[in-house]
């Protein structure tokens, strides 16, 4: 591979900017984010910014789920670090509790490594809400996504990163817009043209009031409630609803008083000084996809520009995560590298 070569990252989510920062520490190319949105633009379709960024464990008990696992093991080990030596990130750990009104035979057998994290107990009935059947606690992080996207943009940017504001249509733009483009990491949240990939819409309230701890709770209609706070004053976001394929745009004012209802029943607490300070409603797309994160790479030819050879480039996939980018993000960043470093070693077998 040409040594003034580059690698194009597409998109500035979560993935995209995690991805873009990994691979400057893993290659020698220099490396360039073509986005439409960026750190500090507000879109409904820019999820990233919105986010009620947690980790909670779930029963891994698919090959899919348990690939997911160990993705988000990775990202757990990162971001405690980060949360150590960068303040500013906007990472914070504590406690999490968890309460399901009508819990599944294998979060109660903690089945699929679900226990396998630090300080998890499963909580006395004594220590339950009202309706509540079963609960655990467990020491878990929680982000200010708003925050924590403009940190991992700034890192990228002082280490050399370049960027590009422009909504492609179609991957094959890319080495036209950027030639000396080698490797393409398509982190697009929604793919372009992938019939599996689809948006869930979800609407959560941004609210003043403080929270020491993350509660999250399964009710009985299969509906969730959520209390996630955001580190260095950020608030809290109260949640949540999702939407799969609804593409309509505002946010709901009854549903807003649900969620308002629910977390201040869940958890008075948070109330105690006189009921909710509303900051904003917060409404985004997921990206999501039919089989989940799609995390692969292949070959693609370039039809070139005039009077220039014809070429293929390494198409590394990865998006799809709909409501798990955060929790996948350095896993995920990790395998995409290894990705790109096995297609450049075979990039530079000689053919007999």
């Amino acid at each position: 591979m040409a040594e003034n070569s580059e690698i194009v990252v597409v998109g500035a989510g979560v993935l995209g900017l995690t991805a873009a920062l990994t691979l400057q520490e893993h290659t020698k190319q220099r490396v360039l984010i073509i986005a439409s949105e960026f750190p500090g633009d507000e879109s409904i379709n820019y999820a990233s910014p919105w986010a009620g960024a947690h980790y909670r464990p779930m029963p891994a008990l698919t090959p899919a789920d348990i690939r997911a696992q160990k993705l988000m093991t990775v990202t757990n080990a990162v971001l405690r670090d980060q949360a150590s030596s960068h303040p500013e990130a906007g990472i914070k750990f504590m406690n999490a509790y968890e309460y399901l009104e009508a819990p599944p035979e294998s979060y109660v057998g903690l089945r699929g490594g679900y226990g396998d994290i630090d300080g998890f107990r499963v909580l006395d009935k004594s220590e339950l809400p009202s309706g509540v059947q079963w609960g655990s606690t467990y020491r878990t992080w929680s982000l200010n996504s708003p925050v924590y996207c403009a940190f991992l943009m700034r890192r990228f940017i002082h280490r050399g990163g370049k960027t590009l504001r422009m909504r492609l249509v179609n991957l094959l733009e890319v080495p036209h817009v950027a030639p000396r483009s080698a490797v393409v990491v398509n982190c697009s949240g929604v793919g372009f043209g992938d019939a599996e990939c689809f948006p869930t819409k979800g609407q959560t309230c941004l609210v003043k009031n403080a929270c020491d701890r993350t509660i999250t709770q399964q009710n009985k209609d299969g509906s969730w409630t959520f209390i996630i706070p955001r580190p260095l004053e950020g608030g809290t976001v109260i949640g949540g609803t999702k939407n799969p394929g609804d593409w309509s745009l505002g946010a709901s004012e009854e549903v807003r008083r649900t969620l308002l209802e629910r977390a201040a029943a869940m958890y008075p607490p948070i109330t105690a000084e006189g009921g909710f300070e509303v900051i904003r409603d917060i409404v985004g797309r997921r990206p999501t996809r039919r089989g989940g994160l799609r995390l692969c790479t292949e070959m693609m030819e370039v039809d070139p520009d005039k009077g220039k050879e014809k070429r293929t480039l390494q198409l590394v996939h990865a998006y799809g995560a709909g409501g798990s980018g955060y929790e996948l993000s350095w896993g995920v960043a990790r395998e995409i590298a290894d990705l790109v470093a096995k297609g450049q070693r075979s990039a530079l077998k000689p053919s007999l």
